[in-house]
């Protein structure tokens, strides 16, 4: 039958005795004769022309166009593949007798214009017909050129040939292959566009429904537009549109007809996305008078015509009203101007102020240079009066590996430097922080001694290393000047602040940093064989002076474990404490709640009502089982039982509809992991434990019996909650029968979250008004199916079917089905009206 995947699924729904209905129906109606028949018949029709039998032909002709509507329609889809195919040339043949059954009225048109038809004559008459590209094609047998013909094409279309035709070519496109034909075909749109000129106003309103269904196909809106340019220049119109917008006035009896060609100007107005065409399009029509016309139609009867009077009015652009915009936006562009010019005066004094300001600050820093060298020079006489021994300098000589040019500058005396900014500067630091190799390898001489063999090099580097000790491994060392670089203060302020327990000086950070530089013992060797052998400590680098400093701090490890979690305790409380609080409120609330009791035990009862004839009655169920609750579902799949135990709750057991408001904190405890927390607590106290120890060593520090006194209760406290936390947690979970080694806590109590969730969209769904219920139709689910529906449809089996059918099916609603239309018109025809246009 050539149904779509949705018409087939509806059929297999039907019982046994439906089925054979339609099977006895479909036999019936099927027509046993090949393609190849009804072709041969129309041909003979356009190639034997008149005669005495011409007349018998015809009424032979409307049996077979019956017919084929009727096997196009219903046979299966191979018969409509083999009428298309390219022996049979299905289509052509169809679209040359559907221009021959229209010829006669296209001339009469053209007889009506220019003069009567018996004043012209039959070259004339030929010319004014074949003065198109839809005339023009080649067609099989002999033109008709003679007033016979136009007889005979007179009488094809009084005998509804075009009506029948046009039947045709509606079921051709509904599939997929012959749509594909009929948008490649040079004339079929063409000839179909032109049948709008029958004097049935059925033929018509058929026309116009399966070209505006064109218009919403992919690449059909374009073509609907050249079939109007083709039917302006063939009808002789002097603007396109012209003669539908006459149909439309002089049909006024005919109410199909009326909105079907209103329908069609909605869809080839508003379906297009380009606004500037949609307005010349909408301009268009204007120019014809509809718009005057719509007003006289606004006290028609007809709500289908209402209807899509309305829809054409509620999307139509106000050109007025933006042509008001742009003059606005021209008003605020010109504004925009002059504050732009407002703005540059004001940037051009704003220049000269600074310019002033600059000046000012010229005069004042050359006075306070002036001052500086009267001030520096009355230090130079007072040290010179309070120092009368020499200054001595140690510029250490620098060893490079390679021999570099000399810098022919003019260097200063030790005597010349006294009193000067070289007294402020330290270079080697400088040195010290830069990686010179590259340097070297730069503005090294060309001319070097003879290149170091690695061997001796690394005799040189034994005997350098022999002669001065490295405390620190080279990475070590390099990291820890970076670690000293961040903290930002000197060896003897670090260890000061070390010992007595500054936190001002020593953040977080950086004690977690310096705990990484803690000496290790072979370290420690190194410091005392150092010492021992009484070297001085200025052949060591910063670092290793640092290393020796830091070593000499009593209980080192014990005073940089104690600050680090001093430094840490007040916020690891204000982490744990929420946490913990969630656990214990949640727990205790879900344990506590007589409501929730009463809703498990009603969902209990439910379940074993379900249960009792194949597995029997159950004491309890787990509480992932309430997930279940949405997954079951009525015969008619159209509620859950969790629906349907809500509207129980809601009708017998009110009091109970509001039991999630007794449940607290599930979302937060969801998120905690307790065991972390608790091995979090754990730490604490040995953190707390190693700073106890430490102020029973030096119970003289200020610091360390502050926080003893302050923080102490606090985390007994924290203790005492993580015990209060774990022994409720653990007492709700096995008063639900679960296992609480294998149920933390994001099992546990998102499965509350879940169904309280769950719970609350389907009592809102129940609380909600009903919305009237019309015979035959589901709005919501046809408001839902056709916001599916995208706005360009592709051309495949029963697209042109549903379009149209779509279209019939909401005027069929909107006139027969809809006893209070104001609401059904605001609520859902507009609605879908807007999806579809």
């Amino acid at each position: 039958m050539n149904l779509p995947p949705d018409k087939v699924k509806l059929l297999c729904q039907y019982d046994n005795e439906k089925k054979w209905e339609l099977v006895c129906d479909q036999e019936r109606f099927q027509v046993k004769n090949p393609p190849s028949a009804y072709i041969q018949k129309l041909k003979s029709v356009l190639e034997q022309g008149g005669g005495r039998k011409f007349k018998r032909r015809v009424q032979e002709s409307t049996q077979v166009l019956r017919e084929l509507e009727i096997s196009l329609r219903t046979n299966h889809i191979g018969w409509a593949e083999e009428f298309l195919n390219v022996e049979n040339k299905g289509l052509d043949v169809l679209v040359d007798y559907l221009s021959f059954a229209q010829r006669a009225v296209t001339y009469e048109m053209d007889s009506s214009d220019n003069g009567s038809f018996e004043e012209k004559s039959v070259e004339d008459l030929t010319t004014s017909a074949t003065n198109s590209p839809t005339h023009n094609s080649p067609r099989s047998g002999r033109p008709f050129t003679t007033r016979k013909a136009l007889r005979y094409s007179r009488l094809l279309s009084q005998k509804n040939h075009l009506h029948l035709c046009i039947m045709c070519l509606r079921a051709i496109m509904n599939y997929q292959l012959g749509f594909n034909q009929v948008m490649a075909h040079p004339n079929c749109v063409n000839e179909i566009t032109l049948s709008l000129n029958n004097k049935n106003a059925r033929t018509k309103a058929l026309v116009l429904e399966l070209l505006a269904a064109v218009c919403l196909v992919r690449g059909g809106h374009e073509m609907i537009i050249a079939a109007f340019n083709n039917f302006k220049e063939v009808c002789g119109e002097k603007n396109r549109f012209e003669k539908l917008m006459e149909y439309f006035r002089n049909d006024d009896n005919n109410i199909d007809f009326m909105v079907a060609c209103m329908q069609f100007i909605n869809i080839v107005v508003h379906s297009v996305e380009n606004m500037n065409f949609r307005v010349y399009l909408q301009h268009e029509f204007t120019q014809l008078g509809l718009d005057g016309y719509l007003e006289e139609l606004t006290v028609t009867e007809s709500e289908r015509l209402q209807v899509q009077i309305q829809a054409y009015l509620d999307n139509v652009f106000d050109v007025g009203a933006m042509l008001e915009d742009a003059e606005a936006k021209n008003t605020i562009m010109e504004h925009l101007e002059e504050l732009q010019e407002q703005n540059t005066q004001l940037n051009t004094r704003l220049q000269q102020c600074e310019s002033e300001a600059v000046e000012k600050t010229s005069e004042l820093e050359k006075q306070l240079i002036q001052s500086r060298k009267e001030v520096e020079l009355l230090k130079v006489t007072h040290f010179a009066k309070t120092h009368t021994h020499t200054l001595t300098f140690t510029p250490k000589p620098i060893k490079t590996k390679y021999r570099m040019p000399l810098l022919n500058w003019q260097a200063l005396m030790e005597e010349q430097v006294a009193g000067t900014v070289f007294t402020e500067l330290d270079d080697e630091s400088v040195l010290g922080e830069l990686n010179m190799d590259v340097f070297e390898e730069l503005f090294k001489t060309k001319a070097q001694s003879a290149p170091v063999d690695v061997g001796t090099l690394k005799v040189k580097v034994a005997h350098k290393a022999s002669s001065k000790i490295a405390l620190l491994e080279p990475n070590r060392a390099k990291n820890l000047a970076i670690t000293l670089r961040k903290g930002g203060m000197s060896t003897a302020q670090i260890c000061t602040a070390i010992q007595s327990y500054n936190l001002d000086l020593l953040n977080s950070d950086f004690l977690e940093l310096l705990e990484r530089f803690i000496p290790s013992d072979y370290e420690l060797r190194l410091i005392e064989k150092y010492e021992h052998e009484g070297r001085p400590l200025l052949e060591l680098s910063e670092e290793d002076r640092f290393m020796m400093a830091f070593s000499k701090t009593p209980r080192l490890a014990q005073r940089i474990s104690t600050l680090t979690f001093m430094g840490n305790f007040s916020e690891s409380i204000l982490l744990l404490k929420p946490q913990l609080n969630a656990i214990i409120a949640s727990s205790m609330s879900i344990k506590s709640s007589s409501k929730l009791k009463k809703i498990l035990e009603i969902i209990l009862a439910f379940g074993n009502y379900m249960n009792s004839g194949k597995r029997g009655s159950a004491y309890g169920f787990r509480l992932q089982s309430l997930d279940l609750l949405l997954d079951m579902k009525s015969t008619d799949r159209k509620l859950t039982l969790l629906h349907f135990i809500v509207s129980i709750i809601q009708e017998k057991y009110p009091q109970l509809h509001n039991f999630h408001t007794e449940l607290h904190c599930l979302d937060k405890a969801a998120l905690v992991s307790l065991d972390s927390i608790l091995a979090d607590v754990r730490s604490l106290e040995k953190g707390m434990e190693v700073v106890r120890k430490e102020y029973l060593q030096q119970k003289d520090s200020a610091v360390l019996t502050n926080f003893m006194s302050k923080n102490g209760s606090l985390l007994d406290s924290v203790v005492k909650d993580s015990k209060t936390a774990e022994e409720v947690y653990h007492s709700v979970v096995e008063y639900f029968g679960e296992d609480p080694k294998s149920t933390p806590p994001s099992v546990f109590f998102p499965v509350f979250a879940r169904f309280i969730k769950a719970y609350k969209v389907m009592k809102l769904l129940h609380s909600m008004p009903a919305l009237p219920r019309f015979p035959q139709v589901d709005l919501i689910a046809e408001l839902k199916r056709r916001q599916m529906t995208p706005l360009v449809r592709e051309g495949k089996d029963g697209a042109i079917e549903d379009i149209i059918t779509g279209q019939a099916e909401l005027d069929l609603q909107t006139e027969n089905q809809c006893p209070n239309f104001e609401y059904y018109n605001q609520y859902v025809i507009v609605p879908l009206l807007g999806v579809v246009l």
